[in-house]
């Protein structure tokens, strides 16, 4: 009996100015020919004008350096979901895999994840990840993991996202079905996946480390402050408008999230660690 072969699959990363060369050759290279399954298609959807070390490392992917590719140039710098949007609409296959410019795939990512969506089962198919850094090498910082079972992810989904966005894979049609990318800043994704859920998409995510997920020192500080309180806000009142939580759960989110937000970056990483994700459920 002949084993059914992969379906196509494009890899979208996103790119900006703030991002290192080296990173993202490297998390390119990872996301592509370092792959036991590679993808038919790679697109990098830049986000505005960038310098002339990434415009080397992007002119090397035009001429073929990574297998069949698209470079999507924006002349200003819009915001990721407009980037990822335009990534989403120029897709030429149904399943498409997100990947960023700093983190690196591991080997067995795709050719987990791609057979696991295959299937026909579900439409939105994350994984665990693991941090690194300069000072920590990949494989040995904490673990990122998230609800397993569609019915946890529904579950965890009006307390915390129930995804871990550069490990996702999904159905572009179901994700397009629901509107896309939404700007909505740092939580565009969130918005996604509880429009995804709502629209009947099957989701999962596979317990296995198959990202390695770069942390910064200014990591938590980037993930502080009102304009993400802000954004916390608008999402809060998403959810209270389409029922994903009730007026009880629109003050405690708020609460928990203000309390979260506006705390020194420090606190936040402790806050992160000690309280949300020991808390994540996990499929036994």
């Amino acid at each position: 009996m002949n084993e059914v072969a992969p379906p196509p699959f494009t890899v979208v990363m996103p790119l900006w100015r703030g991002d290192r060369a080296d990173r993202f050759r490297a998390a390119a290279r990872s996301a592509t020919l370092e792959q036991d399954l590679r993808p038919a298609h790679l697109i990098v959807t830049v986000d505005g004008p960038v310098g002339p070390e990434l415009e080397r490392e992007l002119a090397g992917i035009e001429t073929g350096e990574l297998g069949p590719a698209l470079v999507l140039r924006h002349d200003r710098h819009r915001g990721l979901a407009p980037a990822l949007q335009d990534a989403l609409d120029r897709a030429e296959t149904e399943i498409i895999a997100r990947a960023d410019a700093d983190d690196l795939c591991r080997p067995d990512r795709f050719a987990r994840q791609i057979p696991a969506l295959a299937d026909g089962q579900l439409d939105l198919l994350g994984c665990a990840m693991q941090e690194f850094s300069d000072d920590v090498a990949p494989g040995t910082g904490p673990l990122r993991r998230r609800p397993l079972s569609h019915e946890e992810i529904v579950a965890y989904l009006p307390v915390h996202s129930p995804f871990h966005h550069p490990t996702v894979v999904m159905r572009a049609p179901v994700a397009l079905a629901a509107g896309g990318y939404r700007e909505l800043d740092h939580l565009e994704d969130y918005w996604l996946w509880e429009r995804m859920v709502l629209a009947g998409a099957r989701c999962g995510n596979l317990p296995d480390v198959l990202v390695d997920y770069r942390v910064d020192e200014d990591l938590f500080a980037r993930r502080g402050g009102w304009g993400m309180l802000a954004s916390d806000l608008r999402l809060q009142r998403i959810f209270l408008r389409d029922r994903v939580i009730g007026p009880w759960g629109f003050v405690r989110n708020l609460a928990s999230r203000g309390a979260y937000r506006l705390v020194p970056g420090a606190a936040r990483r402790f806050v992160y660690r000690t309280f949300v994700e020991p808390f994540s459920p996990r499929s036994r």
